[in-house]
């Protein structure tokens, strides 16, 4: 077999009699995710809203969520094969139509960028647009309303930005148009017209009109006001007038006698329509939410707590009710009069590390947005968060739950009390970065894993408060990737970024090197490790590299899955998206004496580009075996993906 384009020759584990047969069938188990936490509003526009049953639905990564917010309840669309890029409700505010990114397959073949329609109702599809005919991903779509809905145009990320008109029924397309090289930001159908369609974006707003397959446009004037870089937003108000909010913080009413009314300082990223007819903008720099009667009387404001960021999309509730998204990946419910709460939250960076509570139902993660956050699992909400002074890599929990363990980006590491949120303890070893820290089972030693090649291990006394300087493991030819402990706490598993996997005995600091590709040698007396690896779950994963960074949006999503019918041995596990073709799919499978030949069970609901994945790994094949020389080789050989 390759590895990173090297031939590695797999020997067959001694012992292990007739091979080739061997296979593992599928577990009984099934994953089915039960809870996603985060809000993709960093980089999205209108991407919340209300369904006739009371749902909210957005979307981060490939999921499309509806949150049913007074039971504590969401439901799952999950049919893209890559990032969500816009979505779309139609007028029986029923059925909804979403839009995915090109992506690549788990082969590395390309996948081209679609358009679903589904019912929320059922989760059903029940109409797939435009395979083949869109470039990059879809940027903005939308239903028509003048006609109950019949027609739905999309834009696609194309250089020309080639908007086309769609059947929503049938799935053909009626018409389609270069429309700019500029970015296009969004697009609508005049409510009262369906053969009136609008976009805007960068420096334009252009006004189409659709008659057969022909789409023409005119260009909107700005005459005396200042052009602004981007028109970010617009509706049609009760009159069926255009206001567009812009760059500049500016309302400006389309019709034969302008009107520009200053409303916000800095970006317009939402304006809303209300019931009542009011109007409802949302600004960027000052956070403020304001209420505008039709005429564009200021009537009402509030301004959101710096740390949720600025308003991204707003929705009507219920009653008085808003729902508002905010840039920092939050969804806020609340009123003009009474303020905001938060109803989720999420990173708003990638996502690195995530350790699980050893008792209760409650899990740790931290990233490159320097937040440290522990999530109560049972009630999906944000315990407690807290910033870091450099970037968060891994973390995990001491057997007795009371302090956690952070690895940082600058090498330093850091205990912290999961109740008071205090430092206890801390080091520095070296100047790598850290990419994995693990206690003991019985938390009596905490080793450090770091891009130095080295695993630092530390004694631990005091209910995991005192931290003294045991030993430092050598042996790896390259950066330490992942490490795991044997249960009795005496020996260490590493992988390094050399496919290299290692066992360290901490008496006498012994390695057992079972390399990728090792040859087996002669039956020798036994080193004693009498079955220290138990089958768990685990994140394997890529770790960052400042040559093939390619921050994309959309990382970093904790999702929580459930297994049935035993979910107790299943706890939260943590994917992360990035530029890889390999899939972001989690995988349970037997243990195999063939891991090559291990069947698995795979579940959807991951970001499209995923470097993450979630396995049962098997128990080593045999007892590894001393050489002569001191050093050890095991019986069986695997690696995990870097």
């Amino acid at each position: 077999m390759f590895l990173r384009g090297r031939p590695i020759t797999m020997y067959v584990p001694s012992g292990l009699g007739p091979y080739g047969g061997l296979r593992a069938e599928l577990p009984p188990e099934r994953l089915q995710l039960d809870w996603v936490y985060g809000y993709r509003g960093r980089d999205s526009r209108s991407n919340l809203h209300v369904l006739a049953s009371g749902e909210l639905v957005y979307f981060i990564a490939c999921v499309v969520i509806l949150l049913h917010v007074p039971r504590r309840r969401q439901r799952h669309y999950l049919r893209h094969s890559d990032c969500v890029r816009c979505l779309a409700v139609h007028p029986d505010r029923l059925r909804v139509a979403t839009g995915q990114a090109a992506g690549v397959d788990k082969d590395g073949k390309p996948l081209q960028p679609i358009v679903h329609i589904w019912d929320s109702a059922t989760l059903l599809t029940l109409q797939q647009i435009g395979l083949g005919s869109f470039e990059r991903g879809v940027g903005s779509l939308a239903f028509s309303t003048a006609d109950q809905g019949a027609y739905l145009c999309v834009v696609d990320d194309s250089n020309e930005h080639m908007m086309s008109v769609w059947d929503c029924a049938r799935g053909t397309k009626q018409a389609e148009v270069k429309s700019t090289n500029e970015s296009v930001l969004t697009v609508e159908f005049n409510p009262q017209d369906s053969s009136s369609i609008i976009t805007s974006g960068k420096s334009h707003v252009y006004f189409w009109t659709w008659s057969g397959a022909t789409l023409t446009k005119k260009q909107g004037i700005f005459g005396k006001y200042k052009k602004p870089k981007f028109i970010q937003c617009f509706i049609f108000d009760a009159a069926g007038d255009v206001l567009t909010g812009d760059s500049e913080g500016n309302i400006l009413t389309w019709t034969r006698i302008g009107q520009q009314t200053r409303a916000h300082e800095g970006s317009i990223f939402a304006l809303c329509r209300r019931r009542d007819g009011t109007v409802l903008s949302g600004g960027g720099k000052d956070r403020r939410v304001v209420c505008w009667s039709p005429a564009l009387v200021l009537l009402q404001e509030a301004e959101l707590p710096e740390r949720f960021g600025a308003v991204r999309t707003i929705a009507e509730g219920p009653g008085d009710e808003l729902l508002v998204g905010t840039t920092r990946n939050a969804l806020l419910r609340g009123t003009l009069a009474t303020g905001f709460t938060p109803i989720v939250q999420g990173h708003t960076d990638e996502v690195w590390g995530l350790a699980t509570h050893p008792s209760c139902c409650l899990f740790l993660t931290c990233g490159h947005d320097r937040q440290l956050c522990l999530w109560d699992g049972q009630e999906h909400a944000l315990a407690w968060s807290l910033a870091l002074e450099d970037t968060g890599l891994c973390a995990d929990f001491h057997p007795g739950g009371q302090v956690v363990a952070v690895g940082l980006l600058t090498g330093r590491w850091l205990v912290l009390d999961t109740a008071t949120q205090q430092p206890l303890a801390g080091g520095s070893d070296g100047n790598e970065q850290l990419s994995v820290v693990r206690f003991s089972p019985d938390g009596s030693f905490l080793a450090i894993g770091s891009h130095d090649n080295f695993i630092y291990i530390y004694s631990v006394t005091e209910g995991g408060r005192k931290y003294t300087r045991f030993g430092r493991c050598t042996g790896h030819s390259s950066f330490i990737t992942h490490l795991d402990w044997s249960k009795d706490g005496r020996f260490v598993m590493s992988n390094s970024g050399d496919y290299e996997i290692l066992y360290c005995e901490l008496g006498g600091m012994d390695w057992g090197d079972c390399r990728a590709g090792a040859k087996f040698f002669p039956p020798l007396p036994p080193f004693p490790v009498p079955d220290p690896f138990p089958e768990a779950l685990r994140l394997w994963r890529n770790l960052p590299s400042p040559f093939r960074r390619s921050p994309r949006p959309g990382r970093g999503v904790p999702k929580l899955f459930r297994r049935g019918p035993r979910p107790s041995r299943v706890v939260p596990k943590l994917f992360r998206r990035g530029p890889s073709p390999r899939r972001g799919i989690p995988r349970l499978l037997r243990r195999c004496p063939n891991p090559f030949r291990a069947s698995s069970e795979r579940f959807r609901g991951l970001s499209g580009s995923a470097r993450g994945r979630a396995e049962l790994v098997p128990k080593p094949p045999e007892p590894f075996r001393r050489r002569p020389n001191g050093s050890c080789r095991c019986g069986g050989g695997g690696s995990g993906r870097r």
